[in-house]
């Protein structure tokens, strides 16, 4: 399968209209998103299979985990100038046209981030065959085993090289404070009250890793002069938000239950499509839909 992080290869796409100076419009949005993913599937189709769209619900269950949790995006997307409002609208009914006529499985499921979506479908189809990322998410490294790829749209690579298992335990220790997920020795309130993390130094966090390796918990607390309640708490945070290991049981069985429910669009309505949406310069590569 070619698994899509829908919202990051849109957003991406509209970035880069707004980027040229381009006058934002449904229409340029559509063709730039249908384009991005015919080359895609054109490029990968053969070694990795069909596309599967993977989208962001409105609801996370890890804000209910913790509510900070991405707290500041939407702060962030004020200071563009930019009207978020409108953008977040055209994206949806594009993915809801995806649903309607395209020939792929889009998945949404209530709670659930595109990141959940990934990696239990990688987890719960058992196959022979490889699966390919398309993302720019570094969150996705943890997921790179012998039958999982990842290319990111944005280096326009494939993104490897890491150890799944260092990296997802360095991402514990470090938080991601794109995420609002403070490092492993500051508080919840870190990012939302501004305060500055606590510093770790990549010797330090070399050496912590190196304790957790051999198993001392107390060399750890030691390492980090951290207390071991504190520790603990902060490290179970940072797992549950970021180890996609930790995905609820019934998220998962939700997404499972949507992916064998779903079904896909009737590709005989692609050129109908195509003509009432002026996309008339994609008429011509049809076939790679």
């Amino acid at each position: 399968m070619i698994l899509v992080d829908f919202n990051q290869i849109a957003i991406g796409s509209v970035m880069v209209a707004l980027n040229r100076g381009e006058e934002l419009s449904e229409t340029l949005v559509r063709h730039l998103i249908l384009n991005g993913l015919r080359y895609y599937r054109s490029r990968f189709h053969e070694k990795y299979g069909e596309l599967v769209i993977c989208c962001d619900s409105k609801h996370y269950w890890r804000r209910d985990y913790f509510p900070n949790y991405k707290i500041n995006r939407k702060k962030e997307r004020e200071t563009t100038g930019h009207d978020w409002d409108v953008i977040f609208n055209c994206l949806n009914n594009i993915r809801d046209e995806l649903k309607e006529v395209f020939p792929y499985k889009v998945l949404e499921v209530y709670g659930a981030e595109a990141d959940d979506i990934i990696a239990t479908l990688v987890k719960l189809i058992k196959t022979t065959d490889k699966h390919l990322i398309l993302s720019s998410d570094k969150d996705f490294i943890q997921l790179h085993h012998k039958n999982v790829d990842q290319f990111s749209p944005v280096a326009k690579k494939m993104i490897n090289g890491k150890d799944p298992q260092d990296y997802l335990k360095e991402h514990i220790l470090k938080g991601d404070r794109s995420d609002g997920i403070p490092n492993i020795l500051s508080p919840d309130d870190t990012f939302t009250s501004e305060k500055r993390q606590k510093p770790m130094r990549k010797a330090a966090i070399s050496n912590i890793m190196e304790a957790l390796d051999k198993f001392e918990p107390t060399e750890v607390y030691q390492l980090a002069k951290c207390p071991k309640d504190t520790w603990i708490r902060n490290w179970q945070r940072n797992e549950t938000l970021i180890d996609l290991e930790k995905i609820p049981t019934d998220i998962e069985s939700e997404i499972s239950k949507e992916y064998n429910r779903v079904e896909v669009g009737n590709r005989a309505n692609l050129l109908t499509y195509f003509i009432e949406n002026k996309l008339t310069k994609l008429i011509d590569s049809i076939g790679d839909f």
